[in-house]
């Protein structure tokens, strides 16, 4: 028999609030956190707005030394776990270490301390002969981003199997189905899975303002990420993390645990097509919804809420929409849809867990967040994309999807463990 995985934990680092309490608070009231860049002058760019995380390594428990050798987003990642461990309830010494698994996903890794270490060992860029006197010690641990998921892992225990996925954008979404796949065919009896990026920095700022993916409406960064409005003109960059503790249903039961929600299915797919290009039809997305529902044995019509993608490009926008109407036929048109990075922005790597967490939040408490900024439906946009104000109604299945550059399209299905299935 297939083993059944929940999610017992949950920690969460996501602009307008360092913890996933007023992460969920923000998201409920329909409230943005996209601000003015204050990491750096942003005044050279096109694009000068982000969603920045009010974090302070020193107030989350981090030593100097610790500080020195982690970049801001392995921070964020370690943060992260162990809040989902403090959740989850689950004893230090539950599980065999060896049958506790690591999967971490992050689509630029260690970019803002690569950057930061240039920018020292350069001058600034004004020598093309950089000095390696200045090099940190640290280097290595910047250059490698499988670091990144080794980090977690001697904060979790886990001597199992330990895994980096970089992907582009879905990366947070395929990071938590590789980890359910671990213990679905019984590598590991535990996962701490999940995603984070920290990409508000120059280099990146630059890379997208080069192809015009970003927003420029700098003169109003609360409102800028509009998925799906007619007015939109790029999407918000963001940082962000979100980590979960996975486990066997039965495990989990056993020890009176509190679950979340259970992954009742996950698939993804590439449309070999183009590095930044999608195609209309949103076949390839339609394709990976499809098969997550049928691994979950659940019909199109089970789905309650549809956590978009939703990154405020008008191409995605109109992408997602067809693959929808595509995968989900009439009940497309009946099922509320919404995108959280009108209100926190779009943070690459790390969003698809951080929008899981959203997914899980929402079958909580029974209310589906909006999509804020939503003023002027685009006419081929024209699904119930929940517009400015959250709903409250039953949710007892999610399906949550992400899109990301190389053409990778996934989906996953979350779902209350009570849902019958086929």
């Amino acid at each position: 028999m297939t083993r059944r995985v929940v999610i017992t934990g949950v920690g969460v680092r996501a602009p307008g609030g360092p913890s996933t309490g007023e992460f969920w608070d923000l998201l409920s009231a329909g409230r943005t956190a996209t601000r003015r860049i204050t990491f750096f002058d942003a005044s050279p760019f096109r694009s000068r707005i982000a969603g920045e995380v009010d974090f302070d390594p020193v107030a989350e428990g981090f030593s100097p030394q610790e500080i020195r050798r982690m970049d801001r987003a392995t921070q964020f990642a370690v943060a992260c776990t162990r809040d989902a461990l403090a959740d989850s309830g689950i004893a230090a010494d539950a599980h065999d270490p060896a049958r506790i698994a690591v999967a971490l996903g992050s689509a630029v890794a260690s970019a803002t301390s690569l950057e930061n270490e240039y920018l020292v060992m350069s001058d600034s860029g004004r020598r093309w002969l950089a000095d390696p006197a200045h090099l940190s010690p640290y280097m290595f641990d910047y250059l490698s981003p499988g670091v990144m998921s080794a980090e977690v892992a001697w904060c979790a225990g886990a001597e199992g199997p330990v895994t980096l996925v970089s992907d582009g954008c879905t990366s947070g979404l395929d990071a938590v189905g590789h980890g359910v796949q671990l213990i679905r065919e019984g590598t590991a009896d535990m996962v701490v899975a999940g995603a984070t990026d920290t990409p508000v920095s120059p280099i990146v700022v630059a890379c997208f303002d080069a192809i015009k993916a970003t927003t420029s409406r700098n003169e109003d960064p609360e409102h800028a990420s509009r998925p799906f409005d007619g007015t939109r003109n790029g999407f918000v960059l963001a940082e962000g993390a979100a980590m979960f503790v996975l486990e066997d249903y039965e495990a989990a039961r056993a020890r009176g645990a509190h679950v979340y929600a259970e992954v009742g299915g996950y698939a993804t797919r590439s449309n070999a097509y183009h590095m930044t290009g999608l195609k209309k039809d949103g076949r390839e997305m339609a394709e990976a919804i499809r098969a997550a529902l049928d691994e979950a044995r659940l019909d199109r019509t089970a789905v309650d809420y549809v956590n978009a993608h939703g990154s405020g490009t008008r191409q995605n926008d109109r992408h997602e929409t067809a693959a929808f109407k595509r995968s989900l036929g009439e009940h497309a048109r009946a099922v509320p849809v919404s995108s959280i990075k009108s209100m926190i922005g779009h943070s690459l790597g790390a969003i698809g867990s951080i929008e899981i967490a959203a997914s899980i939040l929402a079958i909580e408490h029974n209310v589906v967040p909006p999509t804020a900024n939503l003023h002027t439906p685009d006419p081929e946009c024209d699904l119930d994309y929940v517009p400015l104000t959250a709903r409250e109604q039953r949710v007892d299945t999610v399906l949550s999807v992400g899109s990301g550059f190389g053409g990778f399209q996934s989906a996953m299905v979350l779902h209350a463990p009570e849902v019958s299935t086929a």
